[in-house]
C-alpha cells in the first residue's frame, strides 16, 4: 500500500508525487548551476573564523586569571568546536564543496575534531542514514541503537533505562558517534581481518584526539595545565550537547515519520523525495542561530539534498515550503524549544509498555507509526534515492 492510500495524502496521485519531483529537480539543478566563487568564498570563510576563533579562545584561556576569563575562553572554544563540527565537518563530509576541487575542502580528505572517524561516519550517515531515512531496521540512526523512538519497535524491559541511555548519550555524543561509525563499518566488513582493520582504525583515531586534547594542549599550558585541561573538557561536553540537540530536533519532534521496509517497495526518486519530506523536521531559526546549528536547522532542505552547499538552504527552504503548500503536503517546524521538547517527550513515553500508553501507534501525537499509511507483506526492491 502506498502513502497514497492513507486519506491524509490520499489527494496525491502519481502524477502529483512526480511532478513534486520533477520541480525539487528543478531546484537542485538552478542551485547547482548558479554555485560559484561567493560560495567557495564563504567555507573559506567560515574555516578562517572557525580557526581564529579556536586559537584566540585558548589565548584567552591561557592569558587571564580570572574566572570570567575562564569562562569567556572556554565559552568561545565550545562555539569553535561547535562550527568545526556542524557547519565544516558534517556539511564538508557530505560532499557539499567537493565542486571546488580543493583538496583541503573535500569530503574525503576533510577529517572532523572528534573521536570518530570521517570515512566511518560517511558511511553511516550519508548512505545508510540520508538513503534510508527513518526506515526502521535499515536506518542505524533511528534511536542510534539504543532508544525506542517510534511504536514500530516492540518494546523490550531495557528500554525502561532509556531516559539516562538518553541523558547520556547527550554528554557523550561524539564517543556514540564513532561507535555508531565503527558498527556501520562493521557490518559492510567481507571479513574479520577488514573489521580488525576498521577498529584499529578508530582506536587510532580516539588516540590522537585524547592526546591532543587531554595531554598535548594542557601541556602547552604550561602551569595552567588544569585550566586548560578543564575547559577542553567543557567545551567537548558543550560541544556534544549542542550536537545532541540539533539532531534531534531534526528527527524525533512531532510530525518526524518512522517508515517500514514496505516504504522501500518500488520507491522512485519522487517517492524518496516525499519520505524525505514526510521523515524530518526543521526548526525556526535566525541568520546566527542557523549558523550555529550547522544549517541543520533546515533538516528537510538538507534531507532533501545533502551535497548542495548549507550557506544555500535558507534559500531552498523558502521553494519547498511553498511546494508543500502546493502539494498540500506538511512542512514540520517549530521553536527550537519545541522541537526539542517534543522529541523529549517521545523518548520518555515510549521509555515504558504499550499497554501504558493511551494513544496506539496509529493515533499517538508523537512520530507515529508509519502503519497509519502503509501496507505489510510488500517485497523489497532497491530505492532510488538523492
Amino acid at each position: 500500500m502506498a502513502i497514497t492510500d492513507v486519506p491524509m495524502y490520499a489527494h496525491l496521485s502519481r502524477t502529483d508525487i512526480d511532478s513534486l519531483g520533477a520541480e525539487l529537480d528543478g531546484i537542485r539543478q538552478e542551485i547547482e548551476d548558479s554555485l560559484g566563487v561567493r560560495d567557495a568564498a564563504y567555507i573559506r570563510r567560515v574555516i578562517r573564523f572557525q580557526r581564529i576563533l579556536d586559537v584566540a579562545s585558548r589565548l584567552v584561556i591561557v592569558g587571564t586569571r580570572s574566572r570570567l576569563g575562564w569562562l569567556v575562553g572556554t565559552a568561545g572554544l565550545a562555539a569553535a568546536k561547535s562550527v568545526e563540527n556542524m557547519e565544516l565537518g558534517h556539511n564538508i563530509g557530505h560532499g557539499q564543496w567537493d565542486w571546488i576541487n580543493d583538496p583541503e575542502i573535500h569530503s574525503n580528505t576533510w577529517e572532523w575534531d572528534m573521536a570518530g572517524l570521517s570515512s566511518q561516519w560517511r558511511y553511516s550517515h550519508n548512505y545508510r542514514h540520508h538513503v534510508f531515512t527513518n526506515v526502521l531496521g535499515v536506518d542505524d540512526d533511528i534511536g542510534f541503537g539504543v532508544m525506542r523512538v517510534t511504536r514500530d519497535e516492540p518494546w523490550e524491559r531495557k528500554h525502561l533505562v532509556q531516559p539516562l541511555r538518553n541523558l547520556l548519550l547527550a554528554a557523550v555524543f561524539e564517543w556514540g558517534i564513532a561507535l555508531h561509525g565503527l558498527h556501520s563499518a562493521h557490518e559492510r566488513a567481507r571479513d574479520d581481518q577488514e573489521r580488525s582493520v576498521q577498529s584499529q582504525a578508530l582506536v587510532a583515531k580516539i588516540k590522537r584526539q585524547v592526546l591532543k586534547d587531554y595531554v598535548v594542549t594542557p601541556a602547552l599550558g604550561g602551569r595552567r595545565w588544569r585550566r586548560v585541561l578543564a575547559a577542553n573538557a567543557v567545551a567537548n561536553l558543550a560541544r556534544n550537547l549542542w550536537a545532541y540537540a540539533v539532531i534531534f530536533c531534526g528527527h524525533f519532534p512531532d510530525g518526524a515519520e518512522k517508515f517500514t521496509e514496505e516504504a522501500l517497495a518500488g520507491e522512485t526518486r519522487s517517492d524518496w523525495y516525499l519520505r524525505q519530506m514526510l521523515g524530518t523536521a526543521n526548526f525556526k531559526a535566525g541568520p546566527v542561530l542557523a549558523f550555529a546549528s550547522g544549517n541543520l536547522c533546515y533538516q528537510i532542505e538538507h534531507h532533501l539534498f545533502p551535497d548542495l552547499p548549507s550557506n544555500r538552504y535558507a534559500q531552498i527552504a523558502e521553494r519547498v515550503h511553498a511546494l508543500c503548500d502546493k502539494y498540500d503536503l506538511p512542512y514540520t517546524t517549530g521553536s527550537l524549544a519545541r522541537q526539542f521538547l517534543l522529541s523529549q517527550r517521545t523518548i520518555l513515553k515510549l521509555a515504558l509498555p504499550d499497554r501504558f500508553l493511551t494513544a496506539t501507534a496509529d493515533d499517538a501525537p508523537e512520530t507515529a507509526s508509519e502503519r497509519k499509511f502503509l501496507g505489510r507483506g510488500v517485497a523489497i526492491a532497491k530505492p532510488v534515492s538523492g
